[in-house]
């Protein structure tokens, strides 16, 4: 019942945003929003208003409740893509049993690189089922396994369970590639926000035994000090705010003196020369743009190849955004940018 009500609620929003220009104008009743040189999309600024107006906005302060609202905003924003075999099953962690799912494309080749996949959600929210609907696209789109993991999360298990969490999970794929169907020495890894954060983490940490072929960062958070000017510019207004990120940061780094730390603040890291090649993606109008653009300008800089993209009339969180009229396809072309870096590298 929850699928269906899901379901309805996605091709309700699709309707709404695919409306005429001059619709769509009426519906928003405000012109359209500049801010440093970028002009929001008018869908997602529809987005805005609606969640303003229906009281939709997920910012409750209560753990449980962010959780839920996590899984709920999911399921209406990902459609479903078919033609994926996926499996669930428990990898040991430092912690105890470690949840994975994995997605395979039917019909794809008998072995394929894998792509160890960290979830978003500022490490307090989010699960294998609020990120199934990408991880469905990046394994029909990259050509590659997915491995998604179900890292461990705050406040119950705060810095640094999920890092720990996060480079066992890789581990584990790489030394059991048999078991998954995936080619040795073939494994990178990609994450969203907080989930870019730890692949950047695993990047680092693994740089010197079996380091992962490709690393692909989706808005990830790289700096706990959040103190770029994109933090000041988009504060509030565009779905994820100041006040989100020090709550995220207060349940999962509490003692300031951590937020210095590299497997924090992967952009703080000493050196980042000889890490795996990397796809970095940044949204316009959000707040961890800029600490995004300063890991790509870094690992430039220590001759890392890099590609950088910023979609400039996005916000974060538009990786699980397939409601838009072109969500999908923005999805599917980073999806498909990851996996010829994964078989460039």
């Amino acid at each position: 019942m929850r699928n269906e009500r899901a379901s309805f609620l996605t091709r309700a929003a699709r309707r709404v945003l695919g409306l005429p220009r001059p619709v769509l104008d009426r519906l928003i009743g405000a012109p359209p929003i500049s801010v440093d040189g970028r002009v929001l999309s008018r869908q997602v600024q529809a987005l805005v208003v609606l969640g303003e107006r229906t009281g939709n906005r997920a910012n409750s302060t209560d753990v449980a409740t962010r959780r839920r609202d996590m899984r709920r905003v999911a399921a209406i924003g990902m459609p479903t893509r078919l033609g994926i075999h996926t499996s669930d099953r428990v990898i040991p962690g430092p912690g105890g049993d470690l949840p994975v799912r994995v997605y395979r494309k039917l019909g794809g080749p008998g072995q394929a690189p894998a792509i160890v996949y960290y979830h978003g959600g500022g490490w307090v929210v989010g699960d294998l089922d609020s990120h199934d609907g990408c991880c469905r696209v990046l394994a029909d789109v990259s050509g590659c396994v997915v491995v998604s993991v179900d890292y461990r999360l705050a406040p119950e298990h705060r810095f640094p369970a999920a890092v720990d969490d996060a480079v066992a999970a890789f581990r584990w794929v790489q030394e059991h590639h048999r078991e998954v169907g995936v080619l040795a020495g073939r494994v990178g890894v990609m994450g969203d926000s907080a989930g870019g954060n730890l692949a950047a983490v695993v990047a680092q940490r693994c740089r010197d035994e079996d380091p992962p072929v490709a690393q692909s960062l989706v808005y990830p958070a790289t700096d706990a000090h959040l103190d770029s000017e994109s933090h000041r510019l988009f504060a509030e207004g565009f779905f994820l705010t100041r006040q989100d990120m020090e709550w995220f940061r207060g349940h999962y780094l509490p003692e300031v003196a951590t937020w210095d730390s590299p497997a924090a603040s992967p952009l703080l890291a000493d050196d980042v020369s000889g890490l795996a090649p990397a796809l970095v993606v940044t949204a316009g109008f959000d707040p961890l743009r800029d600490e995004g653009a300063a890991y790509a300008e870094r690992l430039e800089a220590a001759g890392v190849p890099c590609e950088y993209r910023c979609y400039d009339d996005l916000v974060h969180g538009f990786f699980g955004m397939g409601v838009l009229p072109d969500g999908v396809a923005i999805i599917s072309e980073i999806c498909a940018a990851t996996g010829k870096l994964m078989f460039r590298a």
